[in-house]
């Protein structure tokens, strides 16, 4: 009965996924370190708010700092250019909903201006790694995954 899965030449195209390998090339892409940063920056800002605003802020801004690493990790494993562009929509949004973060805390005056600036500077180097990044998607792997979006 399982001798049938011996003799299948499909599955043996010699390139074993290597979960290992796959980390560190995620982890290694100047994206994915950039992104590491900014939750570095943002934990900083959030753990210096008073409680109130921590309560009202800090979790807002920690999502958003986390989800851009978990969608880049997301969008690099993949070949499909539909979900990479819907990773990287969603990167972009909690980026700028980061940034604006930022000009709130400002307003109302919680942090000097320098220390929010770090966090301001690490998007906007974010954004530049982005738009380079966003260029190697191959729109060639595209298919209509039936929501119109992308296509």
């Amino acid at each position: 009965m399982w001798d049938d899965f011996d003799d299948n030449e499909e599955w043996e195209d010699g390139s074993e996924f290597d979960p290992k390998a796959q980390r560190d090339q995620i982890y290694s892409h100047p994206l994915m370190q950039k992104a590491n940063e900014i939750v570095s920056l943002t934990h900083a800002l959030v753990g210096s708010l008073d409680e109130a605003r921590k309560e009202l802020y800090g979790g807002m801004m920690m999502e958003d700092a986390m989800i851009i690493c978990a969608k880049f990790a997301g969008a690099h494993g993949v070949d499909a250019y539909i979900l990479k562009m819907e990773n990287a929509t969603i990167m972009k949004v909690h980026a700028r909903h980061l940034n604006s973060m930022t000009y709130q805390l400002a307003m109302e005056e919680t942090h000097a201006e320098e220390h929010l600036n770090l966090l301001r500077e690490a998007v906007e180097e974010f954004r530049l790694l982005f738009v380079d990044w966003i260029k190697t998607f191959d729109s060639a792997e595209r298919y209509d995954d039936g929501w119109g979006l992308f296509i």
